[in-house]
């Protein structure tokens, strides 16, 4: 199971992109991608063949998956243990106590 999940609201604790939030688009292994955040410049190039226009666009980059936090509904980063609770694991916040929705 795993901590962070896609659709996870988490704020990056360190990095150019610290005190940002956002919410978890995709998790690959030990990295996370999150909408808007670590955006870098890609240049493309036009290929009209597959309507292409070219120019320069915005790519969400990964970040690794301990750079990111869970927030709660505080607005806090708050780290996330798993327990086991009737036979059934959950994730549950550090700092609050609260349960996160499967």
């Amino acid at each position: 199971m795993n901590k962070i999940r896609k659709g996870d609201n988490v704020i990056i604790v360190t990095g150019k992109d610290k005190g940002k939030s956002g919410i978890v688009t995709e998790v690959a292994l030990d990295k996370v991608f999150v909408a808007g955040i670590n955006l870098v410049k890609k240049h493309t190039r036009p290929n009209p063949a597959l309507g292409v226009q070219g120019g320069v666009v915005d790519k969400v980059m990964p970040i690794h998956i301990s750079n990111v936090a869970l927030v709660g509904d505080d607005g806090k980063p708050s780290r996330v243990f798993i327990k086991t609770d009737g036979g059934v694991k959950v994730r549950v916040l550090k700092t609050t106590g609260s349960q996160l929705a499967v």
